[in-house]
């Protein structure tokens, strides 16, 4: 679970991600998932968490 108040977990960030095609930007990329999923809104605890799944991702060494 990456986001806990929101109960967003490393896939339902891949699924975003996947989703919005947007690749080239690591910050513009975390405000689609943040529409898609609403992760990192609660009390933004798991915001660098969240960036750094999102980058792993992007970067493609993500497990999805």
């Amino acid at each position: 679970m990456i986001c806990n108040c929101k109960q967003v977990s490393y896939n339902d960030i891949a699924d975003a991600l996947h989703t919005e095609k947007n690749f080239t930007d690591v910050l513009k990329a975390f405000e689609d998932v943040q529409k898609v999923t609403h992760c990192s809104t609660g009390c933004g605890g798991c915001h660098a968490k969240v960036l750094d799944v999102v980058s792993e991702i992007l970067m493609g060494h993500g497990e999805a």
